[in-house]
């Protein structure tokens, strides 16, 4: 089954409201024309992504009173093990992130290039407040909205599952243990490298930064420094 860009934004817009509390079962979806306003994509696409959820068993429509998350929406996808390990993680990570950092630099809208830079903005006030939570929500919000500039849904779709392994607790245990003012910063100054070279529309220095910062995010969480 192709993914298509819609269907997996849609997906994003629900795993991040998941996340952030905003959504969860029982909680109603934005309506049709909202979507197609949040999205920038036509009413039909709209449907058809909706069929897909709704055929998964993640939401259900009701006529007259819109459309609902179910108890499976909260649910991690098959494949992402619930004893995946940090070290594991971070090795999947670096694997997969930094050539999508390429393509992003490639396909990226300008929509897309907006919304990432809105991410940036949110890390930096996170920062700037000293919040570890909300520095953790926006950058996960940041890479997701990386991947999603690919455009490539099958790609989207396998970033999704490292994605979801990135809040098991054991993740945000192990940050939140090796967290520094000195490692926020840094992680900031490298976010911002990556952001700037996909504005700049030049793969290569995506992936370098992309892997520069992964790369620190490792050695930090396994203790290499």
């Amino acid at each position: 089954m192709v993914v298509t860009s819609v269907e997996q934004a849609l997906r994003v817009l629900v795993a991040e409201g998941i996340q952030d509390g905003t959504m969860g079962p029982g909680v109603k979806l934005p309506t049709e024309r909202a979507l197609v306003e949040r999205l920038a994509a036509p009413r039909g696409a709209i449907r058809r992504a909706l069929d897909v959820l709704e055929r998964e068993g993640l939401v259900v429509r009701h006529v007259g009173r819109g459309t609902f998350l179910t108890d499976e929406a909260r649910r991690p996808p098959a494949g992402t093990p619930a004893d995946t390990s940090p070290a594991e993680i971070v090795q999947v990570r670096l694997a997969i992130e930094p050539p999508v950092a390429a393509l992003a630099a490639r396909a990226a809208t300008q929509a897309d290039l907006d919304r990432i830079g809105e991410c940036l903005e949110g890390l930096r006030a996170g920062l700037l407040d000293d919040d570890f939570e909300r520095q953790e929500t926006w950058d996960l919000r940041l890479h997701r909205a990386i991947a999603h500039a690919t455009h490539n849904g099958l790609l989207v779709s396998v970033c999704e599952v490292m994605f979801i392994a990135r809040e098991l607790p054991v993740w945000g245990s192990s940050k939140r243990r090796v967290n520094t003012a000195e490692r926020r910063r840094g992680y900031h100054r490298q976010h911002t490298a990556i952001v700037e070279a996909l504005r700049d529309r030049d793969p290569d220095s995506a992936e370098i930064a992309m892997r520069i910062h992964l790369q620190s995010v490792s050695d930090n969480l396994l203790g290499r420094r």
